[in-house]
């Protein structure tokens, strides 16, 4: 997932306003607890969503894909009084993890964690989205793009982690053409040619692709 010099990362991070100590708890007990943990934003990815909320100052905000809320702490700590973060999981075998650390956070009151499947979730939810963070399924990555693209109004931003896959986007970087890797193809082309947005994609940690509705 890394393509910078592990040095120069180092470097970056200490250079990166530092990480908060329920930020620095999730990381311990997601990478000793729980599957996966390359999944957590970490903390350079996590101050670029705080300090992107803080000057987009959105009042609603939705994530796709809580896992162990890291992202979404991140998410939170970025918005004004009357800000909401309404953020969807599809597992709920880690909810009561996720929700003990929200409480400890301080931040739950800004956070509206709900447990389903998104594809049925985003429908129900009433209102605009001023900016959405796409962090799960990279097969439905598209469809919840194109779930949110219209609740998006001018000047809202979203975001897709993960458009890079670990280098799997170039040819080289892979031995065949897999699903995730399809759909990511797939979302990355669709998004540079919708004219309904200004995009950029950064190679920052695994990808994140930018995208501002005009």
């Amino acid at each position: 997932m890394e393509f910078i010099d592990p040095e120069l990362l180092a470097y970056c991070e200490a250079h990166t306003s530092s990480e908060e100590e329920i930020l620095q708890k999730i990381t311990r007990e997601t990478q000793a607890k729980v599957l996966m943990p390359r999944m957590l934003s970490g903390p350079l990815q996590g101050k670029f969503l705080e300090l992107l909320v803080k000057m987009y100052r959105p009042q609603t905000i939705l994530e796709i894909g809580t896992y162990t809320g890291y992202s979404a702490i991140c998410l939170a700590k970025g918005l004004g009084e009357s800000g909401k973060l309404i953020t969807l999981d599809i597992n709920d075998e880690l909810e009561d993890r996720v929700r003990g650390f929200f409480e400890e956070s301080g931040l739950n009151e800004k956070i509206d964690y709900r447990l389903g499947n998104a594809l049925d979730l985003i429908p129900q939810i009433p209102g605009d989205f001023d900016f959405v963070f796409i962090d799960a399924d990279k097969e439905n990555y598209l469809t919840y793009y194109q779930l949110v693209i219209d609740r998006v109004p001018s000047g809202g931003v979203i975001l897709a982690d993960n458009v890079l896959w670990s280098g799997k986007v170039l040819p080289k970087g892979r031995k065949k053409l897999d699903k995730d890797t399809a759909a990511l193809l797939d979302f990355n082309q669709f998004v540079e040619e919708d004219s309904r947005v200004e995009n950029i994609l950064l190679p920052l940690r695994d990808g994140i692709m930018l995208a501002r509705k005009l």
